[in-house]
């Protein structure tokens, strides 16, 4: 006797449709599962089993075997549960046997109680659910907002299984889950504005063309000048999500198990800011079932690296292929992932171990071998792939005690919105949606110069000793601040202020 019910995986970010195949004979009851089944999976029998009997569901008192397919593929996680019970409830008839499930599909974990737990990655395994021409999905309550922004299935949440069991008999019929539209241009940011930061207006002005042009930004200062500050306040600044940007951004929340219960999408740029002491798989991706890092995480938002000399150079150096590729790759026996990796690099540091070096403030204490040793924890390949910048002078007490409110984040906001708008407007019809993401036709067709800026930019690339990475990644960066300044035309006042955001490193390097 068999029956067959569906649910979903997950690998990577991704889902895929599996199907659960019940086969139950004449013999002295036993249960086994197959498939490639993890330590969770295969310890589904005594969870089945378990809310099955404080259910007052039967269970069959047969010999039954259940495959997951494909059987080359690693079934791992909880998550189905629900649909081998689903398959089980078929065999003892609690579901009677005309009923049709092919068209749906089961994603949940079971308690002993009877009840379905949450589930990590739903969001996938729905779309999964969907290509796979599935019409119906049945995921925990908890889960239902996620699933229910899924275009083209109908998604129930629910709490108990004798929920999907009434369900199917057409006992007590549940209802669709409504997805509410989301303004994403009303959404509020974390409450951190610009108006805050007293002072450092060119470091203001940085952070603007950086959320303008989507640029990687550095800043360097003494302790106490504002570089934190500054940096958790880039999200208020930065143009709202868009629907596809936040789709992708939630996929990876879900699976990482970062969405609260009952959060439909992540609406919200990421913020994330790893301590110093995270590894390199922590960071870029990547476990025997390779799964997203922080730079993943922060896809569509922002990365912010406090104290970036702290880092183990291992670790920071393992930033300088996602920076240039916008996505990151691993590669493991169980197979390759690649994992979209879109994110603004904010790092800050202090010009040395003590942090007062060149400070008019107060006096460094440290040696120029240790100066030398601090800095050269940041590798010129790392450098150069950081667009802009920036120093953060101590403040003075005036500075400090002005009354005045500085330029709210709303006001900022509101031209980095339009630069924004003129790029995405010269890149339409391309995957490209910022400056910061030119490629070198791109940049040829869209950032020719005129000769006093030519003149500035052979100036500066002879004096500086610009490497082919930086002279691309300055003419993205006056790109941006034309659009800001409203010009089709890069001009030399462009180019020079480009060029001023990229000379630190001949200061400290």
């Amino acid at each position: 006797m068999l029956t067959t019910a569906y649910t979903a995986g997950l690998f990577g970010i991704d889902g895929y449709l599996v199907t659960v195949e019940c086969n139950a004979y004449s013999d002295l009851p036993a249960f086994e599962i197959v498939g490639l089944p993890d330590a969770a999976v295969k310890e589904a029998k005594q969870r089945v089993q378990a809310a099955a009997a404080n259910s007052g569901l039967l269970f069959p008192e047969m010999a039954v075997t259940v495959n997951l397919a494909p059987a080359d593929v690693k079934k791992e996680g909880s998550a189905f549960d629900l649909a081998i019970l689903t398959a089980l409830l078929k065999l003892s008839s609690s579901i009677p046997s005309g009923t049709d499930i092919e068209d749906c599909c089961f994603i949940g974990e079971l308690s002993f109680s009877g009840s379905v737990r949450s589930v990590r990655g739903v969001l996938p395994m729905v779309i999964a659910a969907r290509d796979g021409g599935k019409k119906r999905v049945f995921v925990p309550a908890s889960n239902a907002a996620e699933a229910g922004v899924v275009d083209g299935v109908k998604v129930y949440g629910v709490e108990r299984v004798t929920d999907v069991v009434g369900h199917l008999s057409g006992e007590a019929p549940l209802e669709p889950v409504k997805s509410d539209a989301i303004d994403f241009s009303r959404l509020s940011q974390s409450g951190l504005d610009f108006c805050d930061v007293k002072g450092q207006e060119r470091a203001k002005r940085a952070m603007e063309i950086a959320a303008a042009g989507g640029h990687n930004i550095l800043l360097i200062g003494p302790p106490g000048s504002g570089k934190s500050m500054l940096s958790k306040r880039l999200p208020s600044i930065l143009p709202p999500m868009t629907f596809e940007e936040a789709l992708v951004t939630t996929k990876i929340h879900s699976v990482s198990g970062l969405l609260a219960d009952g959060q439909s999408l992540v609406c919200e740029r990421p913020f994330r800011s790893p301590h110093h002491t995270l590894s390199a798989p922590a960071l870029v991706g990547g476990g025997k079932n390779p799964a997203p890092g922080e730079i993943s995480i922060a896809n569509n938002g922002v990365l912010f690296l406090d104290e970036l000399p702290e880092f183990p150079k291992n670790v920071s150096e393992s930033l300088r292929q996602p920076l240039e590729d916008g996505k990151v790759t691993i590669t493991r026996t169980a197979g390759r992932v690649t994992f979209p990796a879109s994110f603004m690099l904010v790092a800050a540091m202090n010009p040395c171990k003590c942090g007062y070096f060149g400070s008019k403030a107060k006096v460094c204490t440290c040696k120029k071998e240790d100066i030398k040793r601090y800095l050269s924890k940041i590798s010129g390949p790392l450098l150069d792939r950081i667009d802009i910048q920036v120093e953060l002078p101590a403040l003075d007490y005036s500075e400090l005690s002005k009354k005045e409110v500085s330029e709210s984040s709303a006001e900022v906001r509101k031209r980095v919105v339009r630069a924004r708008e003129v790029a995405q407007k010269r890149f339409e019809n391309t995957s490209i949606t910022c400056n910061a993401q030119m490629q070198s036709s791109h940049i040829r067709e869209h950032c020719s110069l005129d000769a006093a800026g030519d003149t500035i930019l052979k100036k500066a690339f002879d004096s500086m000793g610009m490497s082919a990475r930086g002279y691309d990644r300055i003419l993205r960066v006056a790109r941006t601040i034309a659009d800001l300044d409203g010009s089709e035309a890069i001009g030399a006042r462009h180019i020079a202020e480009a060029v001023q955001l990229r000379s630190l490193d001949r200061k400290y390097w």
